[in-house]
């Protein structure tokens, strides 16, 4: 497993679960400096971080970025994939192959969580699952034509009204066609969602794509009641070797949440 860090670069989600923010070149040479694998990216657009400066940053400091973001298509364009206008859904997965196609560019997958949207007013559970399996199809292929996965995150019952638990997440994923399509194990949202965290990690298996590595509260790993070894011990029982990354409160400053967290990883991980 390679341990991971998040640098958010959008100004409009200030409060967010990110540990550095708005300077991508001192966040990864801090992430780098500590000992971090790679860093996960949330940004505005395709855009807002030109190729050719991030492969040079990868360069320079060694890291490599373990996921990039799609959250700011809903945070500052309102789309999502289940929204009841089909021109809407349209732009939402337009916005998420942009996303892609980003991700793909430094061989990194795109995480698609709260674009899923919700099943709202006047939409039943079914269709919105029903919009949301044929959004993720087509992401899935698209991805899969790139060279990357696609991840996708079950939330917490306060953040959708869709999928919650892994163990729906994989039922979702295995009524697709494509087979590109991962889970993101949130151990926050799992945290309020599952019976045992380390059960629904041995269930879900070779589904987890993404691990997002905060505690019970949304602090660093260490700032809440999560008891990590046999979450830890669940994942190397199923194979896990991807990216743990930090989408935590930067609590109570980034750099302190950035060195309690590579502490934490090597506690556990190392």
């Amino acid at each position: 497993m390679q341990s991971c860090v998040t640098i958010a670069l959008v100004p409009a989600i200030q409060a967010g679960p990110w540990i550095y923010w708005h300077d991508l070149q001192s966040g990864m040479e801090k992430a780098a400096a500590l000992g971090f694998d790679a860093v996960e990216l949330f940004t505005e657009s395709t855009g807002a971080v030109p190729t050719d400066i991030l492969r040079q940053l990868m360069a320079d400091t060694g890291l490599r970025i373990g996921a990039v973001g799609t959250g700011a298509g809903k945070v500052l364009h309102g789309l999502t994939l289940t929204d009841p206008n089909a021109e809407v859904r349209a732009q939402a997965v337009a916005f998420i192959q942009d996303m892609i196609d980003f991700g793909a560019s430094v061989q990194a997958p795109a995480i698609i969580g709260s674009m899923q949207g919700n099943a709202g007013a006047g939409v039943s559970h079914t269709q919105a699952l029903t919009w949301l399996a044929e959004g993720l199809e087509a992401l899935g292929h698209h991805a899969e034509s790139r060279g990357v996965t696609l991840i996708y995150e079950p939330l917490n019952r306060y953040e959708t009204n869709l999928i919650n638990r892994l163990a729906d997440g994989v039922q979702l994923l295995e009524s697709l066609r494509t087979r590109n399509v991962r889970l993101l194990a949130d151990l926050f949202h799992m945290n309020i969602e599952e019976a045992s965290l380390p059960d629904s990690i041995r269930q879900a298996g070779a589904w987890i794509g993404h691990v997002h590595f905060a505690d019970s509260n949304r602090r660093p790993i260490g700032g809440g009641h999560t008891a990590m070894p046999d979450i830890v011990q669940a994942l190397r029982d199923v194979g896990y070797t991807r990216f743990v990354s930090a989408e935590a409160f930067p609590w109570p400053d980034p750099d302190t949440a950035a060195r309690q967290t590579i502490d934490s990883y090597r506690r556990y991980f190392g």
